[in-house]
């Protein structure tokens, strides 16, 4: 037998060997999925199938990634280079490119990301008269995204159009796929409908993928779209070699046009499939996946399976009642700090979950308020951040100088004197004369009522624009970039600006520099043109940094194929979650209880589920029932532990002794009113977390750091986040030593020297 099939269980060797011909692979959570993925195509390489002869299609690059070094692992380098292994919009966005040409594109097209949809949307919105406060942009936009990933087109949509919102985003639907054909760009969603496209237009060039793929292979087909269902099925129609891994337990996209039907009509679509159940969970203890089976038999649309785990019992999920939001933002840190304490674990160990983004905020709070590092996933990423757009609209002008989009996002940044008025009139007269706005920058004298400065203006950015695409053939990528980056002048003119903010973009751009130098000192045969692509392309999940030493937040959505030793599921109420928009429709409430068994099965070792009693929305103070979530987690048979956790009306000790759980490591709180009382006096300003001080602590000249290292007050010290400061104040010992540091970049700060890993300059 091959050594890739060494320590593979019943199950995951028969999906790996399994026969030629359609085949689903029902894959439960923790399952080993990935390890199945990888060792199957690694076993068709050794069997002699040629690397270039698979493709294997993901939902995030990440995931393509781990695939590609753990196939090299398994059996070297030379077979990974050809292989086809990436997101759909990567392997399609390349095919494009290589066939542009066959439905009126060039190569270098435009990829534009959600936001530059949402701007060109609001443009072609004004354009229209269509008020923007009565029709909101966003709905608009997600509307034409789900059209488009229904395979419903324009005239079509048009047809459907019911009501006064439906037919105004028929308009803008129609013109926006004009402006982006005018533009050379494609959306995200078009990488999908124009690939079909150019298979529907050139059965030529479809047969050449559809001989060349002999096996295909999809993870996570559950949240597949129609588009994306269609092209596969295209593809797989000669060999029909097609593997589809999947979970129905686990679709959760809905909102963004998956359809879980993909997975349960494809034993139609394939009578002779071949079907294999992963069914042991490698991730989890007993009680957390026993809480997560209770939890999913509630749902009535679902493929039989039976998960199971030979891993230990573990600790009870526990499930933490707070008086409000505040305070389950308190009671995430205090049983944080405590498993910590206890089990020693990192802080990378930990992932907060929420339903909603906006439920950040209290829980951020409560670790800024302990000093406890934290990273946020789905925030701001680098790449969508306002400066590095700009920066990136020229680089984009440099290979696409037909991107309106773009053009219009930087023609007057930094500051040229081009008014909003002089824009309107240049995109009329392009408009009118059915020409690309960039030629019209060549001769803006001939529109009626512009200004001569105005004139000048437009001038000088079409010859700034022009002079980068002619050094293109004379300079490398990096140096025409860097060269272009510093002829914009953006970074004089943050600097200039001098404020905290400012400096923040500015040396945001720098980085973007040296992002820049290592990507093409990385690929030397990398083009301007696979440097936007891969940016763009990239997830919030893509730009995770695993290394870092920092509690992770996140939506439950962003936490899909993650795991984390401790997880917190936090705002488990009716309403919120489930949100209020399932309450009347039953596949609405499936898909949020398989988003339940999502959070709950990211837990490796330790799960606590979180509600509160009252939680501020839209700046009033609102009752809050605890999710029927709950109830069905409870019913698995495990034992569930209650804390109820209020500090505003109670405060709470670890009590060492307590036995009334055989075999719980976690903590176990018990109210004391009586020691509030008597302690409250003793306690520094509370702050909302009342637990956070006992008694005064004594201050300290200098303190030996738990992560080495002696910090004197007033040294110069660097953190990893908050750059470098100066201590003005120690204080506590050992673990719950405390200090003051002042950061010239973001004011004083109360850090726990644990957590903090401050470096003495």
């Amino acid at each position: 037998m091959s050594k890739l099939l060494t320590g593979l269980n019943e199950a995951q060797l028969a999906a790996v060997t399994g026969a030629e011909g359609p085949t689903m692979v029902i894959a439960g959570a923790g399952s080993g999925k990935t390890r199945v993925l990888t060792t199957r195509i690694a076993y068709l390489l050794e069997q002699g199938v040629r690397s270039w002869e698979i493709l294997a299609l993901t939902f995030t690059n990440k995931a393509a990634g781990e695939m590609k070094e753990r196939i090299a692992h398994m059996i070297g380098d030379s077979y990974v280079h050809e292989l086809w292994m990436g997101t759909f919009h990567s392997i399609f966005a390349r095919i494009l490119r290589r066939n542009a040409e066959a439905i009126g594109y060039s190569r270098s097209f435009s990829i534009y990301d959600t936001d530059d949809t949402i701007s060109a949307i609001k443009r072609i919105m004004d354009l229209l008269h269509i008020p923007k406060d009565k029709y909101n942009p966003n709905a608009i936009r997600s509307r034409i995204s789900s059209a488009k990933n229904a395979l419903v087109l324009p005239q079509e949509y048009s047809k459907q159009a019911l009501d006064d919102f439906s037919e105004k985003t028929a308009l803008v639907y129609t013109e926006y796929v004009r402006m982006l054909g005018e533009s050379n760009a494609m959306d995200f969603d078009d990488l999908l409908i124009k690939t079909i496209e150019l298979f529907k237009r050139h059965p030529d060039i479809l047969a050449t993928y559809q001989n060349r793929f002999r096996y295909i292979l999809v993870d996570e087909y559950q949240d597949t779209n129609r588009a994306q269902y269609t092209v596969v099925k295209m593809l797989a129609d000669v060999h029909r070699n097609l593997t589809v891994v999947g979970d129905d337990a686990q679709s959760i996209y809905a909102f963004r046009g998956a359809d879980i039907k993909n997975l349960f009509l494809f034993q139609e679509d394939y009578e002779d499939v071949k079907m294999f159940r992963l069914e042991q969970n490698y991730r989890s203890t007993t009680q957390i996946l026993s809480a997560a089976n209770a939890l999913i038999k509630n749902n009535k649309s679902q493929i039989e399976k039976n998960l199971f785990t030979k891993n230990a019992k573990g600790d009870d999920v526990q499930i933490i009642e707070c008086s409000d939001d505040r305070e389950e933002g308190a009671a995430v840190v205090r049983f944080l700090e405590e498993e910590m304490r206890k089990e020693r674990y990192a802080l990378n160990d930990f992932a907060v979950l929420y339903r909603t983004n906006a439920q950040s905020r209290v829980i951020e709070d409560s670790f800024r308020r302990q000093g406890i590092p934290y990273t946020i996933v789905g925030g701001v990423a680098f790449y969508k951040r306002k400066e590095i757009k700009d920066v990136i609209a020229y680089i984009r002008l440099i290979v696409n100088p037909n991107d309106s989009e773009s053009l219009f996002r930087v023609i007057n940044y930094p500051a040229r004197g081009i008014g909003d008025t002089t824009l309107d009139k240049l995109a009329q007269y392009a408009r009118e004369r059915q020409t690309f706005v960039f030629d019209v920058l060549a001769v803006p004298e001939f529109i009626p009522n512009v200004q001569p400065r105005a004139v000048n203006a437009l001038k000088t950015f079409h010859s700034v624009i022009n002079k980068y695409r002619s050094l293109r053939s004379e300079l490398s990528p990096s140096e025409l970039l860097r060269s272009l980056i510093d002829d914009t002048g953006i970074l004089r003119e943050l600097k200039q600006e001098n404020t905290l903010e400012s400096l923040a973009r500015y040396e945001n751009v720098r980085e973007f520099l040296s992002a820049i130098t290592e990507y093409f000192m990385e690929k030397s045969d990398a083009t301007i043109e696979s440097f936007l692509e891969e940016i763009s392309l990239m997830s919030d999940v893509d730009s995770m940094d695993g290394t870092k030493n920092a509690a992770t937040l996140m939506t439950i959505h962003a936490a899909k194929g993650l795991e984390y030793p401790v997880v917190f599921i936090t705002g488990v109420e009716e309403g919120l979650f489930p949100s209020a928009n399932a309450f009347y429709e039953n596949d609405d409430i499936e898909e949020e209880r398989r988003l339940m068994y999502v959070a709950l099965t990211r837990a490796m070792r330790k799960c606590y589920i979180s509600f509160s009693k009252v939680r501020m929305k839209f700046g009033e103070i609102a009752p809050a029932v605890p999710s029927r979530f709950i109830k069905e987690v409870e019913a698995s048979g495990a034992t569930m532990r209650m804390t109820s956790y209020g500090t505003r009306s109670r405060s709470f000790e670890f009590d060492p002794d307590d036995t009334s759980y055989e075999g719980q490591k976690s903590p176990i709180y018990r109210s004391n009113p009586t020691s509030y009382a008597a302690k409250r006096k003793a306690r520094a300003p509370l702050s909302g977390n009342q637990y956070r001080q006992e008694a005064p602590q004594e201050s300290y000249s200098q303190i030996e750091s738990p992560t080495g290292g002696m910090i004197s007050r007033g040294a110069k010290v660097w953190h990893e986040s908050f750059g470098e400061g100066r201590v003005i104040e120690i204080n506590g010992r050992g673990e719950k030593a405390k200090a003051v540091v002042d950061f010239a970049k973001v004011g004083r700060k109360h850090l726990m020297l644990k957590f903090a890993q401050l470096k003495v300059l």
